[in-house]
């Protein structure tokens, strides 16, 4: 039987979620033996191939989110949404409530770190009127809940998709 083939995506989000995915310890081993990662964070891959199964952290925020969340639906059979922020926004909506002007002069100008005299042009992704979890630009099919999510939930959850034990549109909530 061929491995299933998995990318997983980091939007705008604290990468939490990665950090229990790579909390999967040995199990990282296991997993290779189920699975191929074909794409992760650590590569900045920008097109993806085509995989079984696509998990993406964090929200929606800038024009390069939008284009990385479309790309790897487009490549992803099933497409997961990562952790709450991926599921609901939480933290990263929080700038929603202020205008993109006010969040980028915060950012570069108005910090009490460095300060860079201005808003970069280049480099920096445009901004989205509001930030937003990824089920309100693509379909989701499934969910991994948590803040992060667990290791030991993660692991469940992959493997069962892994083996194919989950339903369209399902919750993956496994303590």
């Amino acid at each position: 039987m061929a491995k299933k083939r998995i990318a997983t995506v980091w939007l705008c989000g604290c990468s939490g979620c990665h950090m229990s995915f790579l909390d999967l310890d040995d199990r990282l081993i296991d997993l290779a033996a189920m699975a191929d990662v074909v794409a992760s964070p650590i590569v900045d891959v920008k097109d993806f191939p085509k995989c079984d199964i696509g998990l993406v952290e964090g929200g929606v925020a800038n024009e390069e989110n939008l284009e990385v969340l479309l790309k790897l639906r487009a490549a992803s059979d099933t497409l997961v949404s990562l952790g709450d922020c991926a599921g609901f926004g939480c933290v990263p909506m929080l700038r929603n409530q202020f205008s993109n002007q006010d969040v980028l002069d915060r950012a570069y100008i108005d910090v009490e770190s460095t300060a860079f005299g201005a808003v970069p042009t280049i480099e920096v992704p445009q901004l989205l009127p509001k930030v937003k979890p990824i089920h309100e630009h693509v379909k989701v099919d499934a969910w991994i809940p948590g803040c992060p999510p667990s290791a030991d939930r993660i692991w469940k959850a992959v493997g069962a998709l892994l083996r194919g034990e989950v339903a369209d549109g399902d919750t993956l909530e496994y303590d």
